[in-house]
């Protein structure tokens, strides 16, 4: 047990000469503190998080487990899962009181079990004084509203820009994404006319279905719930923001309305579509196959149109790391959380993976990966976007349970396919939502 707690301050950053250093990757940091946790005595976790979209994802991320159990002696299983798997395993966790030690969730998840999580204060202040601070959505979703209490570390980011073909939206009679409503209507439907359709993921996809439905209803000004939380959907905005997707749909190819998230990444590389929104996964899945290479070089990425909104209308979508009370080994579960994210072990892992989790702690805007290839720049400020889940309210139990049902993305999905109008969806969306806003 001595020898593992010497370790541990050692590896956590024992106190050292004050004042910015540069770390891994040069990036810049400061010494001097020390996470004040020791790890329990014959400790073991296990993990699970989401599965990979990019290969080094996961193979890096593993290394970096390993090298935590050599440094630690803890021994650490890290399962991958499907990511709509995430939520309900999450469930059972928490439910049953039994499972992983550290569930690295989604976005607002910390939220629903805030009264079975193990809160996350110093891990949070350690790395925030180390790193330059957390990025303005890492906070969102990190503490609990209205708090300094933190309930979850986020790990990194995924937004889901406009992914475009160059050479088909200059065929259609545009040299970039118009930034209206009715410019972007008229180059997706001029897409369709020259058999270069577009697709937007309408079935129940944790980022692509979510991603859209969100800039869908933002972009027009419209929101689930208002600065209070009360239930603010079916409004004038809603209705405008589904009729403009009856008529966008009519530029998607079929199939759309079953999409999960791999869905749209396989039409893209597949030539099936030739726009659409997504992470950085799919440029670097086509960049590093020869047979696709070419359409990675034709493709480019910008924001979905902003509409009415004064910045891009999007969020991203945020694993959420969160230790589970019933874990024998809290401290070991915080010192595996702060070790992943420390730089010699987190800037390798977003370089590899060409910043596909864009980073929650500022110091790692500083990192060389955003400069490597022009076409990634846009994902730098990922977790400094402007809205997040259940906008414009608190996050909450609530707004987590409401991602967690995909009420905004059946709610378009149900006006896309014909099955509701715009009024029937909306009025079905507000009654979804009130069951969990349940004082709204």
């Amino acid at each position: 047990m001595q020898d593992i707690t010497r370790r541990a301050a050692l590896a956590l950053g024992a106190a050292a000469l004050a004042g910015p250093a540069l770390a891994q990757g040069g990036i810049p940091r400061t010494e001097g503190g020390a996470l004040r946790t020791t790890p329990e005595a014959g400790a073991s976790l296990r993990i699970i998080r989401p599965a990979r979209f990019v290969e080094p994802d996961e193979v890096i991320f593993r290394a970096n487990a390993q090298r935590f159990q050599e440094r630690f002696n803890i021994p650490v299983r890290v399962d991958f899962v499907g990511w709509e798997d995430i939520r309900p395993q999450t469930a059972v966790v928490a439910n049953t009181g039994t499972g992983p030690d550290i569930v690295i969730g989604w976005s607002d998840d910390p939220h629903i079990y805030a009264d079975k999580i193990v809160e996350m204060n110093d891990v949070a202040e350690y790395l925030g004084k180390r790193y330059g601070g957390w990025g303005s959505l890492a906070e969102k979703y990190g503490k609990k509203h209205a708090s300094n209490t933190w309930l979850g570390i986020p790990f990194g980011g995924n937004i889901g820009p406009c992914t475009w073909r160059v050479s088909a939206v200059k065929e259609a009679g545009f040299d970039a994404i118009p930034d209206d409503h009715a410019g972007f209507l008229k180059l997706c439907l001029a897409m369709k006319k020259n058999n270069k359709p577009v697709g937007f993921a309408l079935g129940n996809a944790v980022g692509d279905g979510n991603n859209f439905a969100q800039w869908l209803l933002w972009s027009h000004g419209a929101y689930l719930v208002d600065e209070d939380g009360k239930v603010a959907i079916n409004s004038p905005q809603t209705l405008e923001a589904l009729k403009y997707l009856q008529e966008l749909y009519q530029a998607f190819v079929p199939g759309t309305l079953s999409w999960l998230d791999p869905s749209n990444n396989r039409a893209y590389s597949a030539e099936e579509i030739f726009l659409t929104a997504n992470g950085v996964s799919l440029y670097f899945t086509m960049k590093s196959d020869p047979k696709t290479a070419p359409i990675a070089e034709d493709t480019q990425h910008s924001f979905l149109p902003k509409g009415r909104a004064a910045g891009p209308p999007q969020t991203a979508t945020v694993m959420n790391a969160m230790v589970f009370k019933h874990t024998r080994y809290p401290n070991a579960a915080k010192a595996f959380i702060a070790f992943m994210l420390e730089s010699e072990q987190y800037d390798p892992w977003m370089q590899g993976s060409l910043g596909y989790w864009a980073h929650p702690l500022k110091a790692y805007g500083a990192s060389t990966v955003w400069t490597s290839d022009p076409k990634l720049t846009i994902f730098r400020e990922t977790m400094e976007n402007k809205y997040w889940s259940g906008f414009k309210g608190p996050i909450s139990q609530a707004s987590g349970a409401v991602a967690a049902d995909y009420v905004l993305v059946q709610m378009c999905a149900a006006v896309a396919s014909g099955q509701a109008t715009p009024a029937d969806a909306a009025r079905d969306a507000e009654r979804r939502a009130r069951r969990y806003y349940r004082n709204a």
